[in-house]
Order: structure tokens, then C-alpha cells, then sequence
């Protein structure tokens, strides 16, 4: 075999010997949230109560959607799945907020976006009500 062909080889092997790790939720720890979605200045605002656990309740219209959005960034609301799609440049600021607990782990999370295209764009369902 040629020098790469060993690397390569080499790299295949701890590769394949690697265990494969899968994010794991527990499920059974509280997850609780008070959602908030405010106009600027708070003109407006609006609120609901969403629970993952032990599966998706509350007031929240897309209950099951949002909780899989928080599993699927494990909780980290920075970190939640970008929807792709196209935003007009008005500045029209809304302010989402989130505190309780996700999962036994205590969450007082707020973030402003430029508008509300732009705000479910980065958070999916979980402020979409």
C-alpha cells in the first residue's frame, strides 16, 4: 500500500471502531416554559405555557412541533433549527423570551429580532403562536 492508502485506512478503522453517540433526552425530567412574544416597546405581547414532559402539553397551538425543536437543540434556544426562508428588510422588532425549565435545567432566555419573519425563522415553532 502507498503512505495514503495507510492514512486512509488508518482513519477508516477509528472511524468505524468509534462508538456512535445519539443525543439522548431524558424525558422524564419537568420541562415547563412561559413563552413570550412582545412588539417593540411592548406595544403588545403575547404569552403561553408549553410542557415536553412527559409529553407536549399547554396552551401552545404547535405544542408537539416546538418540543421537538427544543429536543432537536437540546434545549439550547440559540441553538434551535433555522427555517429557511425569505425576510423583508422592515425593521419592526419583536422580543421573544422564555423562562422555566427545559428538562430539569432552569431557562431565562430573551432575544429581539429585527421582525417577526426574521424571529420564526430562527425559532420554528416554539414561538410561533
Amino acid at each position: 500500500m502507498r503512505p495514503a492508502h495507510v492514512v486512509a485506512a488508518a482513519l477508516l478503522s477509528l472511524v468505524a471502531a468509534a462508538p456512535a453517540h445519539a443525543a439522548t433526552v431524558d424525558t422524564e425530567q419537568p420541562s415547563d416554559l412561559f413563552l413570550t412574544v412582545s412588539g417593540s416597546e411592548r406595544t403588545w405581547i403575547r404569552g403561553v405555557h408549553l410542557s415536553c414532559a412527559p409529553e407536549p402539553a399547554g396552551r401552545h397551538p404547535y405544542a408537539a412541533e416546538a418540543c421537538a425543536a427544543l429536543d432537536a437543540a437540546d434545549g439550547d434556544l440559540d441553538a434551535l433549527p433555522v427555517e429557511h426562508q425569505m425576510c423583508t428588510q422592515v425593521y419592526a422588532p419583536v422580543t421573544v423570551a422564555a423562562t422555566g425549565t427545559y428538562r430539569g435545567k432552569a431557562v431565562d432566555w430573551r432575544k429581539t429580532y429585527g421582525n417577526r419573519c426574521e424571529m420564526e425563522a430562527s425559532t420554528g415553532p416554539v414561538f410561533r403562536f
